[in-house]
């Protein structure tokens, strides 16, 4: 999940922080600078593909970092913060938006760290009015914060650089715990624990990082052979059944179950993706596993150094394996709960070991059947006999024609060139013209989809007076005729018949 650092930079970081058990005095942003230097060790550790930004505001925004992996830029960045103005934090929600909606859309879910010092500046008791008090003729909270809540998913949280006994705080929460309803997305506030110090943020910023980017560590087991691995990003899987939520959790062990091939794996319903990285101990040796070197392995270099990279690897040799025979290897993740390991290319040069989850239960890939009750495909066929899935029942389904499916858009304009594509060739595809004109109309009128019919005949319309001077005159009064015939027409058991002209062949 990418990570928007936001950080206060107003007069008020600047104040000093001094305490028994340290010699040094701090400023508040120094504080929050060795936090979130914290927060980036760990993800270098756990984390190296999540990207992360830097966003600094006071009453203006200014974006230092835009999403990257290279933390040591992120750093570089924060050695070099200057003092500003105000706290404004209408500010910090305008710019976070701004820099989430440019680089990954409203899809995307993001987590957003607001990191302020907690004092009750004007802005603050001027959002407490507002937000909390309701204080006749003053503004109204989506007028004081326009930019919330949030148009992408996200999870929001509010950091305070100060002490849990600061009486600024007991102003300052209730309106940072109000901003983080109004967003809606999952948040809370944090304060050190046990007065302000160098320990406490650093203690704070790790569990921060602990609870939103630990990494999930396995063992993926096929018979003999095993690796340790690490799945990216790591899975948080819940399941809606009856009204009711269920959390799954992953199994520490991923067992393989069998290979299949993927053409009869088809596209099944994935809950979610992870890509696979191994991970490799520096004293590490399995006399099993049988080296490869394999090209282009994608992320898998993130994790490795040039000395790991000479150690035998299971999943090097699995995914090499897979992409070679174009087969998936359906897996363990739980109980009951299945997976599929396949080979994922996102250009002609890389290919990245990936791992689809499916939904819990055995029936998860409906023309597979049971996955429990698979077995080699040796023991379900006789000899000379062949059989690929999917199997296709004897009976002929009341269900199984052709019909129109316009899911996404390039579909429904397919139909309508292929129309235009006739409409041009008459009077020789005069036929085939009004077949597929009156499919068209059909699928229209039982989809509730009667605007499209008005907007066909104008299309015809204008497809008429476009029509060359070689064009054959049947063609202008066809095209005239079918456009008339689409405005009076709205029963779905009337067809469009062809005109009769003199151009008409005779039947």
């Amino acid at each position: 999940m990418p990570l928007a650092i936001v950080l206060d930079v107003s007069l008020s970081m600047s104040r000093v922080v001094s305490t028994p058990e340290e010699e040094e005095e701090y400023q508040r942003k120094h504080l929050a600078i060795h936090g979130i230097n914290v927060l980036l060790d760990h993800l270098n550790t756990h984390s190296k593909l999540e990207f992360v930004s830097l966003v600094v505001f006071s009453s203006m925004y200014e974006i230092l970092s835009s999403f990257t992996r290279d933390y040591d830029a992120v750093r570089a960045k924060l050695q070099n913060i200057e003092d500003r103005d105000k706290t404004y934090l209408e500010a910090a929600l305008h710019g976070v938006s701004i820099l989430i909606n440019d680089e990954w859309g409203q899809n995307t879910p993001c987590h957003v760290l607001l990191i302020t010092d907690g004092s009750s500046s004007l802005n603050i008791l001027g959002l407490s009015r507002t937000l909390l008090n309701g204080q006749r003729g003053s503004t109204r909270p989506e007028e004081a914060l326009p930019f919330l809540p949030f148009n992408f998913p996200a999870k929001f949280h509010v950091i305070a650089i100060t002490s849990p006994d600061d009486p600024s705080l007991a102003v300052s929460m209730p309106v940072y715990q109000k901003i983080i309803d109004l967003s809606g997305a999952e948040g809370s506030v944090f304060v050190p624990e046990g007065g302000l110090s160098l320990k406490s943020v650093q203690n704070m910023f790790t569990k921060i990082a602990e609870l939103h980017y630990s990494s999930f560590e396995g063992t993926l087991r096929s018979g003999s052979l095993s690796d340790s691995i690490l799945l990216y990003p790591p899975p948080r899987v819940s399941d809606a059944e009856n009204m009711e939520v269920i959390h799954c959790k992953i199994s520490k062990d991923i067992t393989i179950c069998g290979f299949v091939d993927l053409i009869d794996v088809a596209s099944p319903p994935a809950v979610s993706r992870h890509l696979v990285l191994p991970v490799h101990s520096a004293n590490k040796s399995d006399a099993s596993l049988v080296e490869l070197k394999a090209e282009g392995e994608g992320e898998d270099d993130l994790l490795a150094t040039p000395e790991e990279g000479k150690n035998p690897s299971f999943c090097v040799l699995l995914h090499g394996a897979l992409k070679v025979e174009n087969m998936g290897a359906i897996c363990n993740v739980g109980e009951k709960w299945y997976g599929l390991l396949y080979s994922w290319a996102d250009s002609k040069k890389k290919s990245n070991l990936m791992l689809s989850i499916f939904e819990p239960g055995t029936k998860c890939i409906p023309w597979l059947g049971d996955l429990s009750l698979l077995g080699s495909f040796s023991e379900a066929t006789s000899p000379g006999s062949f059989t690929t899935f999917p199997i296709k029942p004897n009976e002929k389904r009341s269900y199984a024609q052709s019909c129109v499916v316009w899911v996404q858009p390039g579909n429904l304009q397919a139909d309508i060139q292929k129309i235009l594509r006739h409409a041009r060739k008459m009077p020789d595809k005069t036929q085939h013209f009004y077949k597929e004109l009156n499919r068209l109309k059909r699928a229209a009128l039982s989809m509730g989809f009667a605007d499209l019919l008005e907007t066909m005949a104008v299309i015809l319309d204008r497809e008429c007076t476009l029509l060359p001077h070689t064009a054959h005159p049947d063609c202008a009064m066809q095209l005239t005729h079918a456009s008339a015939q689409l405005r009076l027409s709205r029963d779905v058991r009337h067809n469009i018949t062809a005109l009769r002209t003199k151009f008409t062949p005779d039947d």
